[in-house]
């Protein structure tokens, strides 16, 4: 027991440093993303937290198997430097008492990576679907931000404000830019500014305005001199809901129970890679163990570039079996189950080939004594 709360402390301290820049190099890629549509004004810069939030169970399925993978090669790797294996095995601490010992810390791993990708990750999915949904049916009056020119998705308009009141109901100093296309004229251009603006709704139509108070509306054309500008003590703008298209619900946001009772091979190719992802877990600990093995001449970084190498084989063959499926060039059976057998098999060659081999010659050499 002394032994495994060892193993297991050097494994888990690498494993959470190995998973915490993982994950930082992961989410700051994807929320520079949704920054730059914040910057944009296609999402709102209240939700960019709530959207990462969601997203982290599908960050994390994908991180943590490869987290444990080199947090192994990386601890055992020093603990075969520091030839602390070497003293656990002349002690009488054999390779699969390690390998049991390990599979048990992976045990724990792959049941975190299952309740993720079976149904935390699909739920996120769908939360980050219906937030996305609630964007789109946002005006442009909510999306407004103060000391930002925020356009209309059909880019006729530009509105900006200086400020707005904490309820959303109130701006101050505002500027609007509207053009519209004329076939037989040039194009008409509209500008609006006032002081304050406020939204009211139209009780009969149900329509929003933007009542725009003292200010004026200049309209004309460009590179022409006949401009009418009028003053106005009250304007209205009509705000123009938007157009929500109903979106199909993309794969990983399925629940898993779904996928389970079809029989399309989208649905089963996604069923299958919810499974593999915690079948993945004890299968790269299997490998991990032998490839850590190293002596001092090698240095602790000899067997990492070849292992990684070796894991991004295992997984994009998973991907692409994946793939297979969806398209129907790949059946169920053997699937993704096909590769996941195969690497199963290099794992326990790498393992114990060395011994198999070694008992090999050893009965090879007798048999050549007795004759």
């Amino acid at each position: 027991m002394i032994i495994f709360r060892y193993l297991a402390k050097e494994v888990l301290v690498t494993l959470l440093a190995v998973c915490g820049i993982l994950l930082l190099i992961t989410m700051s890629g994807r929320f520079i993303k949704y920054l730059a549509e914040a910057a944009a004004g296609e999402l709102a810069a209240d939700i960019l937290f709530l959207i990462m939030g969601y997203r982290l169970p599908g960050f994390l399925e994908l991180i943590l198997p490869l987290s444990l993978f080199l947090g192994i090669l990386l601890a055992y790797g020093r603990m075969y430097l520091d030839s602390e294996m070497t003293v656990l095995t002349a002690c009488g601490y054999s390779l699969t008492q390690l390998l049991m010992a390990t599979q048990i810390l992976s045990l724990v791993v792959a049941v975190a990576v299952g309740c993720m990708s079976l149904w935390l990750s699909p739920w996120g999915a769908r939360q980050v679907e219906k937030v996305l949904v609630e964007q789109e049916s946002m005006t442009e009056f909510d999306m407004l931000a103060p000391g930002r020119f925020q356009p209309l998705s059909s880019g006729s308009r530009v509105t900006y404000t200086e400020g707005v009141s904490r309820d959303r109901q109130q701006l101050s100093n505002v500027f609007i830019a509207e053009w519209k296309e004329r076939k037989d004229r040039d194009d008409l251009h509209i500008l609006l500014v006032a002081e304050k603006g406020s939204q009211a709704v139209d009780e009969k139509s149900g329509n929003r305005f933007l009542l725009l108070d003292g200010g004026y509306r200049y309209e004309g054309s460009p590179g022409s001199l006949d401009f009418r500008v009028t003053r106005f003590k009250e304007y209205g703008v009509r705000i123009s809901e938007p157009e929500v298209r109903k979106k199909a619900r993309k794969k990983e946001a399925e629940p898993t129970g779904t996928l389970l009772e079809s029989r399309a091979p989208g649905d089963v190719a996604e069923f299958q890679w919810r499974i593999s992802l915690p079948l993945l877990v004890p299968v790269v600990t299997l490998m991990a163990i032998p490839l850590s093995r190293v002596n001092p001449r090698q240095g602790r970084f000899f067997k990492l570039f070849p292992a990684i190498m070796l894991y991004l084989l295992y997984v994009g063959l998973l991907i692409w079996a994946r793939d297979g499926i969806e398209k129907g060039d790949i059946g169920a059976f053997p699937g993704v189950w096909g590769v996941h057998a195969l690497f199963l098999l290099v794992g326990m060659a790498l393992m114990y080939g060395e011994q198999v081999w070694l008992v090999y010659q050893f009965k090879k050499g007798e048999r050549g004594i007795g004759a």
